[in-house]
């Protein structure tokens, strides 16, 4: 069986008697840090063997890990903090033992992202969790301009040392929105900023270098952002019509909102540079559909 454990994210007491009880009893430990891992074994009074299963070594470790599985061994896996498998290497080890038809179980933890959602306070009827946002500016931006259009709050992991250029480009993206910068969750200086986004730029700019894994929660979409992106999807819808398509589609949005025959025809045939009679008559057409006039539709 390979046991996938969800560990604190800062607080030990956080550890769930289930979460202790299946690395007390796996015949191997794997995790990301064996420094880190040791440290909740000792906690708990175990001692296993640990393997050290990181970004860059787990891909060689994983053959060995399903052999053991095959063999009928317990295998526990546990991420430095938090839920392995989220933004973290955990789910090759996860993929690979799926694939072979291995028993696979989750003993459910603490996670920064939802805890750090919840603390901000922000919105949270839908989100949509990045993770890590890659490191250049520039791709960062294109990656923010990308998930705008998400209907939720937006979150994203963070290190402390690049805090500081992360939100200048929130605040480039998304000026309008709440912003939270979430730290040292669970520990004895948790900390939240809530702010307008280049508020909270400035705020992280004028402190200094800030300590411990940070959680971004960016606010959803604003109205006036929604309003934006609907004329904005009006207009690409109209650019792919006719003029005679976007006559039809402009005089049923007049019809249907209660504008009378008259004034619409008299509106649009200015627009459109035609007769009030044709505009008017196609307008009754649509109207009535089997009306039989000049410019009826049939």
């Amino acid at each position: 069986m390979l046991t996938v454990v969800g560990t604190p994210i800062g607080n030990l007491g956080d550890l769930s008697p289930r979460a202790a009880a299946a690395l007390a009893e796996a015949d191997v430990v794997c995790c990301e840090d064996t420094r880190v891992t040791g440290k909740i074994l000792k906690h708990i009074g175990a001692s296993k063997p640990l393997v050290r299963c990181d970004e860059n070594v787990i891909a060689r470790r994983v053959p060995e890990l399903l052999e053991r599985l095959r063999a009928g061994e317990h295998v526990a896996y546990a991420s430095d903090a938090g839920m392995p498998g989220v933004s973290d290497p955990g789910q090759a080890l996860v993929d690979a033992a799926r694939a072979e038809g291995l028993p696979v179980t989750v003993v459910p933890g603490p996670t920064a992202c939802v805890t750090a959602l919840v603390l901000s306070g922000i919105a949270s009827e839908h989100f949509f969790f990045e993770g890590f946002l890659p490191r250049k500016p520039e791709q960062q931006e294109k990656r923010l301009r990308e998930l705008a259009a998400v209907p939720g709050a937006l979150l994203v992991y963070e290190s402390p040392h690049r805090a500081t250029a992360t939100f200048e480009v929130v605040a480039r993206v998304f000026p309008e929105r709440e912003v939270a910068l979430c730290r040292e969750l669970t520990k004895l200086h948790e900390e939240v900023l809530r702010a307008p986004a280049p508020d909270l730029a400035r705020m992280v700019a004028e402190r200094e270098q800030l300590k411990g894994e940070i959680v971004i929660v960016i606010g959803p979409p604003t109205q006036a952002e929604q309003n934006r992106a609907r004329l904005a999807a009006a207009s690409s819808a109209a650019a792919d019509q006719s003029p005679e398509e976007l006559l039809v589609s402009e005089l049923t949005r007049a019809l249907e909102a209660g504008e009378s025959v008259s004034a619409a025809a008299k509106r649009l045939s200015q627009r459109f540079g035609m007769r009030k009679r044709e505009v008017y008559d196609l307008a009754l057409s649509l109207e009535r559909p089997d009306a039989k006039g000049p410019g009826a539709v049939h």
